[in-house]
């Protein structure tokens, strides 16, 4: 970056959690200095990890990346559900992610969205419903399929499943797959708290990950020192920034820290002068050689890319050493793993 230009903030303006979404770049730059030239680096080190895809013969062979079965597999069955949870076990899932929020009688239970309506038979918040009537909604309302005739069609409205409970899929999951938590409702001094209860009563804390977009989780979950929390969002944002667009080491400093994000992300650099603003969206990969070596220069770091769907997103995960992926559906990740083991060659391709 030239020394004329600043980077004047960050917004995170589309999604949430490990979603697909959009951030914000804001720069300053003197209307003297030419826009173009400002812009530049900005833009190579957006767009700097698909220049580093030619595989150079010395390059270490990375193990394969563990799959995590986000939301128990969405594009599988319906999310966080019994069944999805089941299913992605089949498939060999590593690890499983799960969104928790809190019924109105106190219970962690598995749910996402903000209303019952967006993927269940019934409408309202969470909060406003015991577990037990939870139970009886269908949470696989919303779940589509499309047949092979082009028809879309919705199988789990003639065959329910409940909105279960966090100490349900605790008891689903065998203890030596991780559990990776996703808080998903506030305040959250409660909501800690309930979900430390279930933790104690199914001794489950030392398989578990607790991981939440809202900061205010990493102090409320402080309170229990057996509970292990993943790097909080804006922490890891700002250190992938700072290696990719900044070209600054930010590394941190304890180890073993979890850090995740997307593979690929959505960005619009936003040029300030005195004129007004400049744009230039473009999708940004802030997973490179570079950033993953700065998470790793001082302490180990387990590394997480959020939304690997493909193959080629697969063998790049591979080929930088991360150590999982997040995935919509672990039947379709699972065929491609077992390929790339059994013919490595096929990251080539």
């Amino acid at each position: 970056m030239p020394p004329s230009c600043k980077l004047m903030g960050i917004k995170n303006v589309v999604g949430e959690g490990w979603q697909k979404g959009s951030l914000i770049h804001h720069w300053n730059c003197p209307m003297s200095f030419p826009k173009t030239v400002c812009c530049l680096p900005i833009l190579l080190a957006c767009l700097g990890a698909s220049c580093e895809r030619a595989q150079d013969d010395d390059e270490p062979d990375y193990p394969l990346p563990k799959l995590v079965a986000h939301r128990g597999g969405t594009a599988d069955r319906p999310e966080n559900t019994l069944v999805a949870i089941e299913s992605a076990l089949r498939q060999r899932a590593d690890m499983i992610w799960l969104s928790v929020q809190t019924s109105l009688d106190g219970v962690p239970v598995l749910y996402r969205p903000s209303d019952l309506s967006s993927l269940t038979n019934g409408s309202g918040k969470v909060a406003d419903f015991s577990a037990a009537t939870l139970a009886t909604l269908n949470a696989g309302w919303s779940f589509a399929e499309m047949g092979s005739d082009g028809v879309k069609r919705y199988p789990y409205r003639d065959s329910p499943v409940g909105i279960p409970t966090l100490q349900q899929a605790l008891r689903a999951i065998p203890a030596n797959v991780p559990i990776i938590l996703d808080m998903k409702s506030m305040p959250a001094s409660a909501q800690t708290a309930a979900v430390a209860a279930v933790l104690d009563a199914e001794s489950a804390w030392s398989r578990v990950l607790i991981y939440s977009t809202e900061a205010d989780y990493q102090n409320t979950f402080a309170a229990w020192p057996r509970a292990r929390l993943a790097e909080a969002r804006d922490v890891t944002r700002r250190r992938l920034v700072s290696a990719t667009l900044g070209q600054r080491c930010d590394a941190p400093s304890v180890s073993g820290v979890w850090a995740g994000f997307e593979m690929r992300r959505n960005v619009d650099v936003v040029e300030t002068f005195t004129l007004g603003e400049g744009h230039s969206p473009v999708q940004a990969v802030l997973w490179t050689k570079a950033s993953v070596h700065c998470y790793r220069s001082k302490v180990s770091a387990n590394l997480v890319a959020f939304g690997v769907n493909d193959q080629a997103d697969y063998c790049e995960a591979k080929r930088l050493g991360l150590d999982a992926v997040m995935v919509d559906s672990p039947e379709k990740m699972a065929g491609i793993r077992t390929q790339v083991e059994t013919n490595p060659a096929s990251c080539n391709q």
